[in-house]
């Protein structure tokens, strides 16, 4: 009797889209990632209160420093195909025991800054339904809600996420546009002024203390190489992406929030910063163009965030991609869908990790605000920026030992001059960390030691695969670490092993 023979189901593709994203593409899901319109609103009123008239210029220092960051950054795009970002290029620069170090902190870093900012969404959104509607429904409902959707979209596909980003970013720029042409027609209050820049308010101690909030405006603009491997001509799209949201936001977030110290005058600003931050913008909106920009404003914010939650996931989920193939996280999530080509399994995790952290805060009774967002966000700040300093010290590192390449020499000195500028930076964020969580002494010492803490778990699952799965170990830093190892390494001598004999991994000592 014949025998039908068992059809096995398709093994789902570990690969994603290719040539999905260009430059305008990956820009807006970087640019999202930093959801400026939320920045503007909700944080740039409080540096203005604690720094002062000088406040929006602390953005346009953050985002030189930024700048000179990545000219590093992507001269190693032209030596690395591999979409791990952070981790890949800790790992060609520094080896394979801080690239797992990095690739475990970053994982943990982006998860931090999302998860975060649900508490964010779920307290604007229930705050935006009681203004529109008169009623009140609680701040994790509409968080879950905004977690089941950016899974539904990251999982539909790069493609889609761009496009959707795009309309939000245009739409959210566009009305912070018009605030700053109306200021700019009406003189502002009592008159224009450069006050912003002068000498004696950039040279305020308080200026210090908001260097945290406004690097922190920048998070993800980095994330551009993790769509390597989606984009097009990734040699050129990725440097251009890069410097393309490092001075859209540099310049946009400096030249809003000095509109808005225009508005109400650098005498005043300052006072109308502390007593309402989180009305200062409205107020200025009421007044230059009117309730109705207010309320789309309004609105506007809230799309904001989400649009930022959506490329804050992709990110994520990228690097968890890259981790998996790499031997660092389980096997399972380095599977992409089948018909959208995303990576849907580390997407589905992320989303239940998620719901669950947001799920433990409502269930405690935890402030969305003042806890699941400030305190969960911080160690993700500093974990992302501890991996920029990281990333600098591996560039010079990796350009020292090929000083022949071509651009080696300028690519050595950003790379060391941002060393020494993005450790300043974090040092002064570590210092005024209390600024950023409003938590106590014990508190902010916590929060500042998960970063180490994980760094040190991260070294030693390194040395663990090392000793006990070498060929594991081997895979860290993904086919890149293994090209240039191959390209750089002598051949073996005839007789070093008996053929027949299997390989060793390359670089399985490394």
């Amino acid at each position: 009797m014949a025998t039908t023979p068992q059809v096995q189901p398709p093994t789902p593709p570990a690969q994603l889209k290719t040539g999905a994203l260009g430059a305008a593409g990956i820009t807006f899901m970087v640019v999202a990632a930093a959801a400026p319109l939320t920045i503007l609103t909700g944080v740039a009123p409080l540096a203005i209160s604690i720094g002062g008239i000088g406040a929006p210029a602390g953005y346009l220092i953050a985002g030189v420093v930024l700048a000179i960051f990545a000219v590093g950054f992507t001269a190693m795009t032209r030596h690395t195909r591999g979409a791990g970002a952070f981790y890949a290029y800790i790992t060609l620069g520094l080896g394979r025991t801080f690239g797992a170090a990095a690739g475990m902190l970053a994982v943990i870093s982006y998860n931090a800054l999302h998860i975060g900012v649900y508490g964010l969404l779920g307290t604007q959104f229930a705050a935006a339904f009681t203004r529109f509607t008169g009623h009140t429904a609680p701040w994790w409902l509409f968080a879950g809600v905004g977690i089941v959707l950016v899974w539904a979209l990251g999982r539909r596909g790069i493609d889609v996420g761009a496009k959707v980003l795009g309309v939000l970013l245009a739409a959210e720029t566009l009305i912070l546009a018009l605030l700053v042409v109306a200021v700019l027609v009406q003189g502002g209050n009592g008159g224009l002024t450069a006050g912003t820049f002068s000498a004696d308010a950039l040279s305020q101690p308080s200026m210090l203390a908001i260097f945290g909030f406004c690097f922190a405006a920048f998070m993800g603009f980095e994330s551009t190489a993790l769509y390597r491997g989606e984009a097009r001509r990734p040699d050129r799209t990725i440097p251009r992406a890069t410097f393309a949201a490092v001075a859209f936001l540099a310049l946009f977030y400096c030249l809003v929030g000095w509109a808005v110290v225009q508005a109400f005058g650098d005498a005043e600003v300052v006072a109308a910063a502390a007593a309402d931050p989180a009305g200062l913008f409205f107020a200025a909106m009421d007044t230059y163009v009117g309730g109705w920009a207010s309320d789309i404003m309004y609105v506007l914010v809230l799309t904001s965030v989400l649009a930022s939650q959506l490329a804050f996931h992709n990110a994520i989920n990228r690097y968890a991609f890259s981790l998996a193939h790499d031997g660092l996280l389980p096997g399972v999530l380095g599977r992409s869908h089948p018909r959208f080509l995303s990576p849907a399994n580390a997407g589905a995790v992320q989303s239940v990790l998620a719901a669950v952290v947001v799920a433990a805060f409502a269930i405690a009774g935890g402030d969305p605000y003042l806890q699941l967002l400030l305190l969960v966000n911080t160690p993700g700040v500093l974990g992302v920026m501890v991996l920029q300093v990281l990333t600098s010290a591996a560039v010079l590192a990796y350009f020292l030992r090929r000083r022949s390449v071509r651009g080696a020499r300028a690519a050595m000195a950003f790379a060391a001059l941002a060393t020494v500028l993005l450790a300043l930076a974090l040092w002064s964020i570590v210092a005024q960390i209390a600024l950023l969580t409003g938590a106590g002494t014990a508190t902010n010492a916590f929060l500042i030691t998960l970063v180490p803490a994980v760094l040190a778990v991260g070294v030693g699952w390194s040395f663990y695969l090392k000793n006990r799965r070498p060929g594991v170990h081997a895979l860290i830093g993904g086919e890149d670490v293994r090209r240039v190892e191959a390209a750089t390494s002598p051949a073996p001598a005839a007789s070093a092993s008996e053929p027949g004999d299997p390989a060793a991994p390359a670089g399985a000592t490394a």
